[in-house]
């Protein structure tokens, strides 16, 4: 899963990145770091792996995989807007998360999150309305693919009335068709609401939750500097200062969380003496896609999934048990995966 965080000069965009990442990046729209794309590679806290790896003793665990990539401040564009590299930046990655400034600036001006996001949704539209008027005056030329037209027309109209393209009702082949083009307000989106140390218990502005309940968005509130110095520490004092602040995980702990909800996702688990590995899925994928994810040829030669619950298995503490207890389970090819599961793959070589 790659994450982009996008946010305009002042919101502490590239703080948060530190923050969930641990990295060092430049902060400061001012600085050498301005205009540079910053990159991470954060492996998703998962307590099964961890139990699993302690009934196993594998010779490898892996975890999931989170990218944060921090969409760049090119210079020479300030205020409240996006450059064309910053639309395609966007445009790569799975989801996007709005850094907005909850705190006064570094000139004292008074916060405005509700702005900043207007804002930001405003650069959206347009970045996705560029594209489909394009390819509608190329269509007067060129021959559509089966309802192109009628959906880029759909998104058009959807797009000037002011609503977001995740509102708008596709068809799977809707869907197919709109994936070509990446559009952004397709994207699942969070807000992190970045505060001054002194607001981080305090409940989100009465406006700042009207726009997220009226927009069906959800937010992360975190102060940046805190949890960038946050990330710097071990985890026996990452804990005690966590507990000073009043606070029960850290900021990536918490957006992960609300990253894979918003972008409706799960894992399923392997385990064994080799390796113990959790795979991230979309919720709802059946059996044989989700065998593809370890292998194409397990995918092409699927037979059956031996599956049984992570929880049955903490319980009895062994397969062979679990499998006794009658709790393990033989599954077909359109058996809808779900969260936790520990699955072996029956495939054909």
């Amino acid at each position: 899963m790659k994450v982009g965080l996008v946010g305009f000069p002042g919101s502490g965009k590239t703080t948060v990145f530190n923050a969930l990442t641990g990295q060092q990046a430049e902060i400061g729209y001012s600085g050498k770091g301005l205009g540079k794309t910053n990159l991470a590679v954060v492996k998703v806290p998962d307590p099964r792996i961890d139990a699993l790896a302690d009934l196993y003793k594998p010779r490898k665990t892996t975890r999931a995989e989170v990218v944060f990539v921090d969409v760049a401040a090119p210079p020479g564009v300030a205020g409240r807007s996006l450059d064309a590299s910053a639309i395609v930046a966007m445009r790569e990655v799975d989801a996007l998360a709005a850094v907005v400034r909850g705190f006064p600036s570094t000139e004292g001006a008074a916060a405005d999150p509700v702005g900043e996001l207007s804002d930001l949704a405003t650069e959206m539209t347009i970045g996705d309305l560029a594209p489909i008027e394009k390819r509608l005056e190329r269509l007067k030329k060129e021959k559509a693919k089966p309802g192109e037209q009628d959906l880029l027309l759909r998104c058009k109209a959807h797009l000037d009335q002011g609503g977001s393209l995740r509102d708008l009702p596709l068809s799977e082949s809707e869907l197919q068709l709109a994936s070509g083009y990446r559009f952004l307000t397709r994207k699942p989106l969070l807000v992190v609401y970045n505060v001054a140390e002194s607001d981080i218990v305090r409940p989100l502005p009465a406006a700042v939750q009207a726009y997220l309940a009226t927009h069906k968005l959800t937010a992360i509130p975190l102060c940046g500097q805190l949890e960038m110095d946050l990330a710097a520490l071990s985890e026996a004092e990452q804990k005690a200062f966590l507990a000073d602040v009043g606070l029960e995980q850290p900021a990536v702990n918490r957006f992960i969380s609300s990253a894979y909800g918003a972008l409706d996702l799960i894992s399923f688990l392997t385990a064994g003496e080799d390796e113990c590995r959790a795979w991230t899925i979309q919720r709802g994928t059946i059996a044989q896609r989700a065998a593809g994810k370890i292998h194409s040829d397990i995918e092409r030669g699927f037979i059956r999934a031996e599956v049984m619950s992570f929880d049955d298995l903490m319980k009895y503490r062994s397969e062979v048990k679990v499998r006794e207890a009658g709790r393990a389970r033989l599954e077909g090819k359109e058996y809808v995966v779900r969260d936790g599961d520990i699955i072996h793959f029956r495939h054909a070589t």
